[in-house]
């Protein structure tokens, strides 16, 4: 077999961890190699295998009621067999198999890897060997790390970025490194806005194509924080059969064709020129099995009076409401509680602030509720100690922001207060949160309070024990208006400053019947079982015993107790927690991290932080 006669360079470590202050990219990636040929493995000879193999039947049938069928004599009566000469059966769950959380967290080096079980990381994203072609959406890109989780593959790769705030000759010259990077400009119409959307886009060898919709930027820093991540399945060719309806008003949110058709709009806001023939190719596949509504955000205005939702895709905020009206909460009749988290709050109004918790508000039943009914809010965010003991101490800092600085800082950080709640809160957990109504309250870990949060989650409990979520956003905006728009007028009109990109959950895309949940999982992505809801022997043969007869086709069928709960089994879906539960909320005293002040308290490696602007 042919050797290959290339290098693996290895990118140094001050290349890797050099930070940028720019705007992002995105990349296209298209291998040129050829795959090594599948190995197959040597035969054994039938021969000896039959010598040593035991005689036996074949295994009995399965009738559809469940029961074996016996090979012989099926014409004879066959008398009872008492229950004792039986091993007990194992206990049935009443759920169907749990359905491991459709967000899943990032791999965070420098933690231990008993709290990185079911994670991912960059690498697995683009390691593959299977990858053809790649398309990578960020703020941040350092090209040389990229092209190192690549394995330096041979693929022409595009990267889109926003000129005004990065050093565009820099990002030109490190893609002259490799002669399959080309460095695509992405268009900001907005003065204030950003490219912070982050998303792969993968074509594979084995005719397949997948969207990944992550939270960190591109670089390596940003991978030693919590962050989350959404992987589509992997999406087939179209066939005609399953091409999309020609109307997208019959595509319901949270469907595969509604996704299709909202992210293709999205990916021809940036132009013909830069992402057409992405679009072209994107097309072709199947996007049936994803279940998850695209919330995204593109600069511009959209006037919300003369657009049919229907019809057409919002961005920003209008997008998130018109998703969440999809949506209908498990206990509507309970105070839910609505969880903001982000890495970052930039400055933001009273009334936009109320504003935008309408919006959270949504559901699908708009009834107004009572004032003791509406949701709690809360705000995680961490604090300056959080920062100091985090994996990478004060430089975790440079990616988090809230400024507390000037009065209108201050104004903004008074509103925000009573719903400040603490990242890690570990210092304060057993006095804030042992005790609850004089029970005991465990605290729930999600193994992630020493990784700062670069995630961005919005999350309703449907109540105050947040058992279960009724809806979970993942997504590259944070608390801004530039991310998420603003009215700016009477009109109706709503503008928007930069791109976002995000995913929206909730357990009755699983079964529509509304037998689903999604419960909280914490440390792993797949809930367990309740106790509660383990049927035993004793329970097995009481529901056996209550049969029931119901007409079918070809006669009378027995249908039991038990066959009608197992058919009526509610489907628990995970959604892996990024921060421990209950919230700690913050002391009267305490303060948010805020990077452009000056931290002299020593960090767990012994440095200070002067603060951005003053070193």
């Amino acid at each position: 077999m042919e050797q290959t006669s290339r290098k693996r360079r290895r990118v140094s470590a001050d290349i890797l961890s050099e930070d940028r202050d720019s705007d992002c990219e995105m990349i296209e990636i298209s291998t040129a190699s050829k795959l090594p040929k599948d190995q197959r493995p040597e035969s054994t000879t039938s021969a000896n295998l039959s010598l040593k193999s035991p005689i036996s039947p074949p295994p009995p049938r399965r009738t559809s009621s469940g029961h074996h069928e016996p090979h012989a004599d099926k014409g004879k009566k066959r008398e009872p067999v008492s229950r004792s000469l039986s091993p007990p059966q194992r206990p049935i769950s009443t759920h169907s198999p749990s359905i491991p959380s459709p967000i899943q967290l990032s791999t965070v080096n420098g933690l231990a890897d008993s709290t990185n079980i079911d994670t991912v990381s960059l690498g697995d994203i683009l390691g593959d060997p299977l990858i053809k072609e790649c398309w990578l959406f960020n703020y941040l890109i350092d090209v040389d790390f990229i092209m190192y989780m690549l394995f330096f593959c041979i693929c022409p790769v595009a990267m889109l970025l926003n000129v005004r705030r990065f050093d565009l000759v820099e990002m030109q010259e490190a893609a002259k490194r490799y002669d399959n990077v080309r460095v695509i400009t992405a268009y900001m119409a907005e003065m204030y806005g950003t490219h912070h959307s982050k998303m792969i886009i993968l074509f594979r060898h084995d005719d397949t194509a997948q969207i990944n919709i992550v939270t960190g930027n591109f670089i390596v820093r940003d991978w030693s924080m919590c962050q989350a991540v959404w992987r589509s399945p992997l999406l087939p060719l179209q066939t005609p059969s399953s091409s999309n309806p020609d109307s997208p008003g019959t595509f319901p949110i949270g469907s595969g064709h509604r996704f299709k058709t909202d992210i293709l709009r999205y990916l021809d806001s940036y132009g013909q020129r830069r992402t057409g023939t992405l679009t072209t190719e994107l097309q072709k596949f199947d996007f049936s099995s994803i279940r998850a509504a695209l919330v995204a955000s593109v600069p511009g205005k959209q006037n919300l009076r003369g657009t049919n939702p229907d019809e057409e895709t919002l961005w920003g905020w209008p997008a998130l409401r018109h998703a969440l009206r999809s949506v209908d909460p498990k206990t509507p009749k309970l105070k839910a509680h609505i969880v903001m988290q982000c890495s970052s709050v930039a400055s933001i109004s009273k009334k936009w602030m109320d504003q935008f918790q309408n919006v959270l508000r949504s559901h699908l039943t708009q009834a107004p509720l009572p004032p003791s009914l509406k949701p709690q809010f809360s705000l995680v965010f961490p604090s300056a100690d959080e920062i100091r003991r985090s994996v990478d101490g004060y430089a975790s800092g440079g990616s988090i922001h809230m400024k507390t600085q000037t009065p209108a800082q201050q104004k903004q950080l008074e509103f925000l207060r009573p719903m400040l709640c603490h990242w890690a809160g570990d210092e304060k957990a057993n006095a804030a949160i042992g005790e609850r109504d004089g029970k005991h309250v465990e605290v729930r870990q999600a193994l992630r309070r020493r990784a700062a949060p670069h995630i961005k989650t919005y999350i309703r409990f449907s109540d105050r024990d947040m058992a279960t979520v009724d809806w979970a956003l993942m997504t590259s905006a944070n608390l801004s208006k530039q991310a998420w728009g603003e009215e700016v007028n009477g009109k109706g009109e709503v503008r928007i400053c930069s791109y976002e990109i995000g995913v929206l959950v909730w357990p009755a895309l699983w079964d529509d019947r509304g037998q689903a949940e999604m419960v909280p999982v914490f440390g792993k992505d797949t809930p367990d079982d309740d106790d509660d809801n383990m049927v035993d022997e004793k329970e097995e043969d009481e529901m056996d015993d209550n049969a029931e007869t119901t007409d079918g086709e070809g006669g009378k069928d027995v249908v039991s107790t038990r066959e009608k709960q197992v058919k009526q089994r509610r489907i628990r879906v995970g959604l892996r927690m990024p921060y421990d539960l209950p919230l700690v909320p913050y002391a009267d005293d305490e303060m948010p991290w805020c990077a452009s002040t000056p931290h002299l308290e020593p960090d767990w490696m012994g440095r200070t932080w002067p603060g951005f602007g003053n070193s």
